[in-house]
């Protein structure tokens, strides 16, 4: 199935989205983790039962690089119940999810059923970095896992990955706003993407087997339709983006769409640092991107940590780059 866009102006719901990021209360929830080997013992069921860890007590000092070379571990907050994973390095946690991940495809009763994870995170965490290594993983694995007595063809992809750009609203999208230049100055706040269509193409990926999707040129600024395609092979699909975790209007649905919700968790500083980098690196002077920063990617970034309450996994790592 196709999908096409619509000229969308944000709702008095969606502009409160542009809110700054609020006390979080809700780390009261939350045990801190330290973890040095991550491993599934069992199959992961939408349930997905937790394992032993060792916990430590909430709120312990923030880890730092310096920490982190020295035990060399990856920190994780997660809500009580939820699986716990440990590793030594990102690429452990790239293998494990993806362990993962062909464990849950071997208990799927029904093959032409989708298995949908939501990969959230601030700009710069290294979304798009995780997705695509544990799709890589996956397919890797499969292929070598599964050459015989198979119901699927062992070189077909089983995964992919399917990125939230796409879904930005068109440039004439924005000029089309009330207040042009504040839209494009904003860009990239929730209030800029068409997230019914989103919904749309998550629910048609979720009944249908199969989507057309749009992605997103950055050299042009705009969605490019129907240009990536979704297969019926594609069993494991993690769908990434900054916002997949809000909890107001469409972002609800779209958040409930997913069999498993990952946050990655990083410090904002580093992650702003990374965007900063980007922007410099796309064109842009430091000063014009110094300031992008402050008035639009650090609050949108403080909205999306405020998502991560939400989350199955919230994994923190400082070995990789976005």
């Amino acid at each position: 199935m196709e999908l096409s866009g619509s000229i969308a102006c944000p709702t008095a719901a969606q502009a409160r989205l542009l809110r700054p990021p609020a006390d979080l209360p809700w780390l009261a929830s939350l045990r801190y983790i330290s973890c040095r080997s991550f491993a599934v013992r069992s199959k992961v069921t939408k349930a997905m039962p937790s394992l032993s860890v060792s916990i430590q007590p909430a709120f312990p000092q923030p880890v730092t690089r310096a920490t982190w070379k020295k035990k060399h571990n990856v920190t994780c907050y997660q809500r009580q119940g939820a699986p716990q994973i440990e590793a030594k390095s990102m690429e452990e946690v790239y293998d494990s999810l993806a362990e993962h991940l062909l464990s849950v495809f071997k208990s799927i009763d029904n093959l032409d059923s989708k298995y949908i994870v939501g990969l959230a995170g601030p700009p710069g965490a290294g979304k798009s970095t995780v997705a695509s290594e544990v799709v890589r993983r996956v397919n890797m694995r499969w292929s070598q896992k599964h050459t015989k007595d198979s119901s699927l063809n062992s070189n077909e992809d089983i995964a992919t990955m399917l990125p939230m750009d796409g879904f930005h609203l068109y440039r004439s999208q924005l000029d089309a706003m009330e207040d042009p230049k504040e839209a494009h100055a904003r860009r990239g706040a929730p209030w800029t993407f068409n997230p019914s269509l989103f919904l749309k193409c998550l629910q048609t990926l979720k009944e249908e087997g199969s989507v057309y999707a749009p992605s997103f040129d950055h050299g042009v600024g705009d969605p490019v339709e129907n240009d990536i395609f979704v297969k019926p092979q594609h069993k494991i699909v993690i769908v990434e983006g900054n916002y997949l975790l809000l909890e107001e209007d469409f972002w609800r649905e779209i958040r409930d769409m997913f069999d498993e919700k990952w946050f990655i968790d990083i410090d904002i500083d580093v992650s702003m640092q990374r965007v900063l980098q980007r922007h410099i690196g796309t064109g842009k002077e430091p000063d014009v991107a110094a300031w992008r920063i402050s008035y639009n990617d650090r609050p949108n970034a403080g909205l999306i940590m405020e998502s991560k309450r939400t989350a199955d996994l919230v994994i923190r790592s400082m070995d990789y780059s976005s």
